[in-house]
């Protein structure tokens, strides 16, 4: 088709008013929150129905174009960046919570739904939807969803990707699949629903997403132990889980992010900290009681010089909202910031810090580092400014040695932020050449013509 009959066609397909082709409007979904080139695309389309949707899917690969869906754009590998010429759908006109099930525990969504919206909706409920990633109050629940999107629950309560029943989906030729369910078992057929989370809308557009709802705990107690250097709290850490203790968050930053998350949210936080852990116990009283006892006994051993617990739920919200904020905090410092979140086994947890040390030592670069401490999920980030060629060969070159430490230490490239294209390069690293070949003819058989995000997770078609 000609450029402007497509455009029509779009527009018998989402409504006139639902498609954007004008460089101004197409320029604000050239790029996502990575740091990377943008890419304009050539049409931006807004459904707001699920036929739209497998419309404008059939669309796109009748006429062998390239297909990115974009929610609220928080990615942080280039997940949601587009091909020259391509398709952006956003899922913005997506965005209804169709129905929150009391009696069975689960909740039916649209993918466009801000994850905060969800995670109210059902509180008001009376019931808990644990996955809370930093970019919450604006990400949607099918990025979650495309990215197995964690948080700082994540150590108790797992990830996106526990709670996912059930999918439907559009196909490449815009036909709805149906995967998973509303039922606590389900083995009917494969396991599709494991294979569309984390796949990055590159074998699938999601419509609708059936999600696990649980009981909310109890009773919680928050902490804040103050050490002098982070190797302390890093080996604190290691102690906790190796003495069977399951926080339900268990988080650190060095004082550095403390000094920026400080001056950026006055919460109160002690400047001359070397590190800080931020631990949250919930379940049962008794239990709760005796976790935190445990914990307040090990970072003791572990040579923490105080340890605050929050006196009411409006001090323990204070802390954790600005724990959220490091990553806006550290983006103030410098032009540009660069947030990895290479990923280790527990126990390896100071070796990686002091790997980053080092590494930040080696390039003469900035470098933040606070994370998800309890699972092992860091995230080391770089304040630099793009525009000073040297200083960012500097800073390419030591995320390359970043990724290499955490893999030689038993990690992986991403915890919770995907592949995208910013890291697709290393997944053989990672992984094998057959595992790549592998994965290929899966995107193969699923996307013949290579219309769904191209690029991402596993790079170009070989």
């Amino acid at each position: 088709m000609q450029a402007k009959t497509i455009v029509k066609a779009f527009e018998a397909a989402a409504g006139a008013d639902n498609v954007f082709s004008e460089p101004a409007d197409l320029a604000t979904y050239a790029y996502d929150a990575a740091v990377l080139d943008k890419v304009m695309p050539a049409i931006v389309v807004r459904p707001t129905s699920s036929e739209a949707l497998g419309q404008v899917v059939r669309l796109c690969n009748e006429n062998r174009l390239p297909l990115t869906v974009r929610g609220a754009g928080t990615n942080l590998s280039g997940g949601t960046i587009p091909l020259p010429g391509g398709v952006v759908v956003v899922t913005n006109g997506l965005a209804r919570i169709l129905e929150i099930n009391t009696e069975d525990l689960y909740a039916r969504v649209q993918p466009g739904v801000v994850t905060a919206k969800l995670a109210a909706a059902v509180e008001a409920q009376g019931l808990f939807y644990p996955p809370d990633p930093g970019s919450q109050a604006v990400s949607t629940l099918g990025g979650n969803v495309a990215e197995n999107a964690g948080g700082l629950r994540g150590l108790k309560y797992g990830v996106t990707r526990d709670y996912v029943m059930g999918l439907d989906f559009f196909d490449v030729d815009g036909g709805l699949v149906k995967t998973g369910g509303r039922t606590v078992k389900c083995v009917s057929g494969y396991n599709l629903t494991g294979l569309m989370v984390a796949s990055e809308g590159t074998l699938g557009v999601f419509n609708e997403i059936t999600l696990k709802l649980i009981p909310p705990p109890a009773y919680r107690k928050a902490m804040m132990a103050v050490f002098s250097e982070m190797g302390q709290a890093s080996e604190a850490v290691a102690a906790i889980i190796a003495n069977r203790v399951v926080p339900a968050t268990l988080e650190f930053m060095d004082n550095f992010t403390i000094r920026a998350v400080e001056s950026y949210s006055q919460a109160g936080l002690p400047l001359d900290a070397g590190a800080l852990m931020l631990v949250e116990c919930d379940g049962y009283p008794g239990q709760v009681e005796e976790d935190a006892a445990k914990v307040e006994s090990i970072c003791k051993e572990m040579g923490a010089t105080s340890i605050r617990v929050a006196r009411d739920d409006a001090e323990r919200d204070k802390v954790w909202e600005a724990r959220r904020a490091a990553l806006s905090a550290l983006a103030k410092v410098k032009p540009t910031t660069v947030l990895e979140d290479a990923t280790v086994p527990r126990s390896k947890i100071p070796a990686m810090i002091r790997a980053l040390d080092a590494i930040s030592k080696k390039y003469d670069l900035t470098i933040g580092t606070f994370g998800h401490a309890g699972d092992g999920n860091l995230h080391p980030t770089i304040l630099t400014d793009r525009r000073n060629t040297q200083e960012w060969e500097r800073v390419e070159a030591a995320i390359e040695e970043i990724f290499e430490e955490a893999l030689a230490l038993g990690g992986t490239l991403s915890g919770e932020h995907g592949i995208g294209t910013a890291k697709c390069r290393f997944m053989e690293k990672e992984t094998s050449r057959a595992t790549m070949v592998y994965s290929r003819r899966i995107k193969s058989a699923m996307d013949p013509h290579n219309i769904l995000n191209p690029g991402k997770i596993i790079g170009g078609q070989s």
